[in-house]
């Protein structure tokens, strides 16, 4: 059958058929609610521990090719509903902010019908140079991280009604903890929720209202048709297996289980199109679009839409226009006036491609009927990954025009397996059109003191000698900043508050964990001093003969101590050391760079971390160094971090790879001079102070700190030829990061249904930090890993935390942090846990 007849087949299907029947018949789920439910929405499965079905939305032009019309029509229908219920007035001081990927198009459509509403949308790329306004986690989500990165800072601030957009409203969490988030930051009275479809259950329908008088405001609630999902016992399981029979399966005819096709299939023809986009108009909102930029874009889609019609193929009679994840308005409104261009003879449809995993079945009743895979083509900031575009293949489209920004215009577009070759193996006309992305110009810098000072040093800061470490922090020690460890955890999943803005009431090890940090440090003190000479010695070979070692507050400082006296030993070289704070989300100290950038050459300095677990401090350090250089101007800084051991497969500058106890991470501070983790609190640190941080002076007694760096470095003279060796091998191997461990941590959150991997914490190291800093639920351990594990097996049995062996686990051991943790949720049962 040709893809036209099979797709004129899909449609006369199509018109018997409800798109959720297959998983309805075979699971039992019921879809109940207002009549047009079943019009707007289908069902798909996908492999996912909490949630076996998946509802798929006919109207969205995400997973399903609709008509552009009818997609933007639904978007401004919703706008022009919330402007009545506003009001002229208060719609006029409105701000719209869409959910990223699923809804910038949908969130952009709502602000074209809410009138001259500026929009953002919340954005999973970090962009050099744009600071953050904001940023927050979506626990149910296969890919958390959403950063608010407006280029008017003010945009939010505002006090007029915020209006937030997401396809589907169902539990409700991932507005709430926005919305939580904002009001903390920048209170207001109105809030305006929207959504195509309110699926809450009769659990949650009642949080709304909770949440409105817990903060003090209206939130109200607009959306095209509401109902439920009904599912009936053991549903779970029975979707799990129809995954599991299934997925292996071909979902199309010239494709492969995996979805890809054959590189022999490849026929089509590909070509450019080039739009002549304008040059002040945003190619979105993700840095905020405004009711100019839409008068801009408005007069430039005729003639953008007229060079794609003259690019189509003579006799083309239906057109795909496609666009790239969160780049959806604009192939949108690209679309729409393709259609109008075109007229009535050609059938455009629009969809996008998504980061979503969802099992296609080629049937009917079934909303997905096949999908195309490729890898990422736009560099992502989470590192590599798969990539789907739903219903394109056998849909009988003579031409598809796939719209990217010119950000994701990458050698891995035009790869043998790239999105541009899975597409011409099924469609016989590609267009490729490019759409620049935008970037805001970098604001000026704003004036600083011309003088930081000068950095803390012990025995005043710290209980390392003064030439062992300068301290690029202020002495926060008379400030109270601890909490309890269950406090601070429901309030950093809640999304009201940042782990940096507290501290963790410092543990005190008993007897027993302090007789195991001590076997522990005599069974691997050599170990470790082989591997600090091996990273020293790449460190002197490959970035500078006379570097400048940096650590990154705490964990890294002792290592930087001991690379230090590596090089004293072995090559009389007496080199600076300096720690500075860096915090997750929130990017490195800039002041603290400013002052290195004023005291050394950025070429000469090296940045040390103790371990890699996932990569997160490494993906943190890089984008941050990159918007340092925008907003001043000053260069040369190298994102490599060398660490000790690297895990995680994450940087190329390490003396290891093997997991193994690193006992400078079995305690806090008594382990690193007495220094508290770093602080970033905006009432305690200002613009032209360092990050902050507490000198425990009162914690002398139980100092291990000169213990520890003795122990390792009276190992050195015993090491010194296997560390040549080592060294020489590791200067010739390839050490190309592989980000294996990246993609581990993701496939453990997906198996154990966390949906969060900021909760997972890999590697013997970061496991220590759960049980010791934050609410543990579980501990995964590789079969037989042995003494490495005894201290972690120690706190488990002291907090009642299960450890479960598992055969295949890359790490020695991952912690797992408590999922939607409320406080006296303990343990692996879940069952305190509020919902």
């Amino acid at each position: 059958m040709t893809d036209r007849a099979h797709a004129e087949g899909h449609a006369e299907e199509r018109a018997g058929a409800w798109s959720g029947s297959w998983v309805a018949e075979r699971l039992g789920v019921e879809l109940t609610g207002d009549e047009a439910l079943t019009g707007l929405l289908g069902l798909a499965l996908r492999r996912n521990p909490k949630r076996a079905h998946l509802l798929v939305s006919n109207v969205l032009g995400k997973h399903v090719p609709q008509s552009p019309s009818v997609v933007h029509g639904h978007g401004v229908a919703l706008g022009r509903r919330v402007r009545g219920l506003l009001g002229a007035e208060a719609a006029g001081r409105a701000v719209v902010l869409g959910y990223a990927e699923t809804a910038t198009g949908l969130g952009h459509s709502v602000a074209d019908g809410l009138g001259p509403a500026p929009y953002l949308h919340s954005t999973r790329r970090p962009v050099t140079g744009v600071a953050r306004a904001g940023g927050f986690e979506e626990s149910h989500s296969h890919a958390t991280s959403h950063l608010l990165l407006p280029e008017d800072p003010a945009l939010l601030a505002g006090d007029g009604p915020l209006v937030l957009v997401d396809d589907e409203f169902s539990t409700g969490n991932t507005v709430l903890n926005t919305v939580r988030a904002l009001h903390q930051r920048y209170p207001r009275k109105r809030y305006v929720v929207v959504a195509l479809v309110d699926m809450r259950s009769p659990a949650d329908a009642g949080r709304l209202d909770d949440f409105a008088r817990e903060i003090g405001a209206r939130v109200d609630l607009v959306t095209t048709a509401s109902g439920t999902v009904r599912l009936p016992p053991g549903v779970l399981e029975k979707g799990q297996e129809l995954v599991a029979r299934h997925e292996t399966a071909a979902t199309d005819p010239t494709t492969d289980p995996s979805g890809r096709a054959p590189a022999a299939a490849v026929s089509g023809t590909v070509r450019r199109v080039e739009l002549h986009w304008p040059h002040d108009v945003p190619d979105g909102g993700r840095h905020g679009f405004t009711a100019a930029h839409r008068a801009r874009l408005e007069a430039a889609l005729p003639a953008m839409a007229a060079r794609i019609a003259e690019a189509l193929p003579a006799g083309a009679r239906r057109v795909l226009v496609l666009g790239f994840e969160e780049l959806m308005y604009a192939p949108l409104r690209l679309a729409q006036a393709l259609e109008q261009t075109v007229g009535g003879g050609v059938a455009v449809r629009y969809s996008t491609t998504t980061r979503s995993p969802v099992l296609a079945v080629d049937d009917p009743g079934y909303a997905i009927r096949t999908r195309l895979v490729f890898p990422a083509h736009d560099d992502p900031a989470d590192g590599p990954g798969e990539r789907y575009a739903y219903n394109v293949a056998g849909a009988g489209f003579d031409a598809v025009v796939a719209v990217v920004d010119s950000a994701a215009d990458t050698p891995a577009l035009h790869a043998p397996d790239g999105l541009k070759a899975q597409l011409a193996a099924h469609v016989p006309h590609v267009l490729l059109a490019v759409v620049p992305s935008y970037v805001p110009t970098a604001p000026h810098a704003p004036e600083r003191p011309s003088m930081l000072p000068e950095p803390l040093r012990g025995p005043d800061f710290s209980s390392y000698a003064p030439d062992e470490v300068g301290w690029l922090l202020q002495d926060l020690s008379e400030v109270t900043l601890e909490a309890p460890t269950e406090e601070r955890e429901e309030a950093i999943q809640r999304g009201g508050a940042h782990y940096a803005e507290s501290l963790p009431v410092e543990y005190q090890p008993s007897e027993q964990y302090q007789q195991l940090f001590h076997a522990a440090l005599e069974t691997s003190a050599a170990r470790l001093a082989r591997a600090v000479g091996a990273v020293t010695e790449i460190v002197l070979a490959e970035r500078s003969p006379r570097p400048v070692l940096v650590s990154l507050a705490r964990a890294g400082t002792p290592v930087g101590v001991l690379m230090r006296r590596w090089a004293r030993f072995r090559h009389g070289l007496d080199l600076p050391h300096y720690a500075v704070s860096i915090v997750r989300g929130r990017g490195i100290d800039a002041n603290a760079l400013r002052w290195l950038a004023g005291h050394h050459d950025p070429a000469d300095v090296v940045f040390v971390d103790g371990w890699t677990g996932k990569g997160a401090i490494t993906r943190e350090l890089a984008a941050a160094l990159r918007a340092f250089e925008t907003s001043d101007g000053i260069s040369g800084f190298d994102p490599e971090i060398a660490v000790l051991a690297d895990p995680g497969s994450c940087v190329r500058t390490y003396g290891t790879r093997d997991d193994f106890l690193i006992p400078s991470a079995c305690l806090n501070s008594t382990v690193s001079g007495l220094i508290s983790r770093t602080v970033l609190r905006a009432d305690l640190v200002g613009p032209h102070d360092f990050h902050g941080a507490k000198f425990y002076r009162e914690l002398a007694g139980a100092d291990l700190s000169p213990v520890f760096l003795d122990a390792v470095s009276a190992r050195f003279p015993e090491v010194t030829d296997t560390v040549e060796a080592q060294a020489k091998d590791l200067l010739s191997a390839d050490r190309t990061p592989t980000w294996e461990g990246w993609a581990a941590v993701e496939r453990i959150s997906e198996e154990y249904g966390i949906h969060d991997v900021n909760l997972v914490k890999p590697g013997v190291g970061e496991t220590t930090r759960v049980m010791l800093r934050r609410v543990p639920w579980k501990v995964l351990a590789r079969a037989g890993a042995g003494a490495d594990l005894d201290h972690v097996r120690l706190l488990a049995e002291q907090r009642g935390v299960p450890v479960e062996e598992v055969a295949d686990l890359p790490y020695t051991c991952v912690g797992l942090i408590h999922p939607q943790y409320t406080r006296g949720a303990t343990g692996a049962d879940g069952k305190a846990v509020a919902l």
